[in-house]
């Protein structure tokens, strides 16, 4: 039987969402559909925590009190890993301060790579947009892995990403429908 594994950008599934209004939703729901009957090896979540400060506000440690019971809570779901990236603080030129996510996707790109060449699942379920994983996505195919790019619009994926996916699908209000919790 063959399995497949399902790759998460949780920052893009949270403005995906946004656009049903953000619906409380459960990406282990998401997670089987997707994998046509097939085996779940596992879900990867890719995220992360909110910024805090050396000096934490009330709002700094209640947002991040929530992200982790949220990742907590996706952890015990049977068959999920969650991974974790850093949030860097950036003052651009303009005096404005900007928050960038730092190794999300190097992380997702790394898994995605190592499962498929290792030959540990022959179906990769990407809910992403980033056009910096086609290298890996290549490299995946190369190992004889499809891969399913899950995507919304707004914002839409890069059309490099799509053009490297062997499928795509628009997730859509009966998608998520099914989903909610």
């Amino acid at each position: 039987m063959s399995r497949y594994a399902v790759f998460i950008d949780g920052g893009y599934a949270k403005k995906v969402l946004n656009q049903f209004g953000h619906p409380k939703v459960s990406y282990l729901k998401f997670s089987e559909p997707v994998g046509h009957h097939e085996e779940r090896l596992r879900t990867y979540y890719y995220d992360c925590p909110p910024y805090v400060s050396p000096c934490p506000t009330p709002e700094e440690r209640a947002k991040k009190s929530a992200f982790d019971r949220f990742t907590f809570a996706l952890e015990r779901e049977p068959r999920f890993q969650v991974r974790l990236g850093r949030l860097a603080k950036r003052r651009l030129s303009d005096h404005t301060i900007t928050y960038e996510q730092k190794m999300v996707d190097i992380l997702l790109a790394v898994d995605l790579v190592q499962l498929s060449v290792q030959h540990q699942i022959q179906r990769a379920v990407l809910l992403a947009n980033d056009s910096d994983f086609v290298p890996a996505l290549r490299i995946a195919k190369d190992a004889g892995t499809v891969i399913a790019l899950y995507y919304g619009v707004p914002p839409r994926p890069h059309d490099e990403l799509m053009s490297a996916c062997d499928e795509c699908f628009l997730i859509d209000e009966s998608l998520v429908e099914k989903i909610k919790v």
